[in-house]
């Protein structure tokens, strides 16, 4: 393992979002944690040089570690329990709501340099608010000050999608942090993916030729994705019932559910309960909406008839080309959808060495 002089940890590391924006900052990620094995199989697959634990934080015990006083800890609890469209389980009730203790847990006993905690949006809400205040605290009982939280969203920092996410940063070095500031510039959906390879429902072919666009002409965007890999992988689609595939043929651009004739739409015994990212056709011309859970929502392509591939999908969400998910096509697009945005992730770690090293 290469010598470096900012290690981190990543608890709760899914398929590697964070740990990607992580190493892409310059931090070497020693270990990472995580309980479902696909995303641990993914994880180990793109980040050959750390020590992946299939496990629950629950039953980390530091001295098996190895490592102490790393620069930063960082991760995000499982976020169903606080998401403001889980309305069965959103309630202090919800076991998955506590795991934020598991996580100052091991920040005092890891004792590093800084933290960092990403979760929904919803957190801020949960329980009146009382949840992140409690965790603040927590923090600040452990030894940690200056710490500050800010929902970031991911298209003002180069990602092509409009996704928030919350972020608590903290430190033990009486250090003064300040998030980022959002870029000018947003990424399109058609600068994302235009340059990926034209598919049909259900194909599921690991590699193809990028589109033969000029060089000048490819987005500055779909260079960057693709700086490591000669081809475009992972060209895997869900294969959706031909009754679906009939009702994407009368969305536009931008348009949803809404617009799909009455005939069509029978099987939905109560129509009020959907909501808008339902059968959403993504509009060329702006960021992404949340692809969280689009294969479920029938995230529809800009210019084809059919839902997103694994390539585009993780495009949206800046993971770079030669990044490969594994599992099953339902579990890769789990861990796509639940991911931290890579670039979004690079944007705060830089701030956070840039704040370490003394500068603004």
């Amino acid at each position: 393992m290469s010598i470096c002089n900012h290690i981190g940890v990543d608890l709760f590391s899914g398929a590697g979002g964070l740990s990607r924006g992580a190493e892409m900052a310059g931090i070497q990620v020693a270990v990472a944690i995580e309980q479902n094995k696909y995303a641990v199989e993914t994880f180990e697959y793109n980040h050959t040089e750390t020590k992946v634990i299939l496990a629950d934080v629950r039953d980390i015990d530091v001295s098996e570690l190895s490592i102490c006083n790393p620069f930063i800890v960082f991760g995000g609890p499982p976020c169903q329990g606080f998401s403001k469209s889980n309305t069965i389980t959103r309630n202090t009730k919800n076991p998955k709501n506590s795991l934020f203790e598991e996580f100052v847990r091991l920040v005092n006993e890891l004792q590093p340099k800084w933290f960092l905690f990403e979760n929904v949006e919803g957190i801020i809400s949960f329980n009146k608010g009382k949840t992140v205040e409690r965790m603040k605290e927590m923090f600040e009982n452990i030894g940690y000050s200056n710490i500050v939280s800010k929902v970031l969203w991911a298209d003002d920092y180069g990602v092509p999608q409009r996704r928030n996410r919350f972020f608590m940063v903290g430190n033990n070095q009486n250090i003064i942090f300040n998030f980022p500031e959002p870029e000018l510039t947003k990424v399109t959906v058609s600068e994302a993916i235009s340059d990926l390879p034209s598919l049909k429902n259900g194909d599921k072919i690991e590699k193809m030729p990028y589109k033969k666009i000029a060089h000048k002409k490819l987005s500055n965007y779909a260079k960057k994705m693709r700086k490591k890999s000669k081809f475009a992988t992972q060209n895997i689609v869900s294969r959706n019932q031909d009754y679906v595939l009939e009702r994407y043929k009368y969305i536009k651009q931008g348009e949803n559910w809404r617009v799909i004739p009455e005939h069509l739409m029978k099987n939905y015994k109560d129509k009020s309960r959907c909501h808008s990212g339902i059968y959403k056709r993504l509009d060329a011309n702006k960021p992404s909406v949340v692809i969280a859970n689009y294969r479920k929502n029938m995230l529809i392509h800009p210019f084809e008839d059919r839902g997103l591939s694994i390539r585009e999908a993780a495009r949206l969400q800046s993971f770079p080309d030669d990044f490969i998910f594994k599992g099953t096509i339902m579990y890769q697009q789990q861990q796509i959808g639940n991911a931290v945005p890579p670039l979004l992730a690079q944007a705060i770690f830089t701030q956070i060495i840039k704040c370490s090293n003394g500068k603004k």
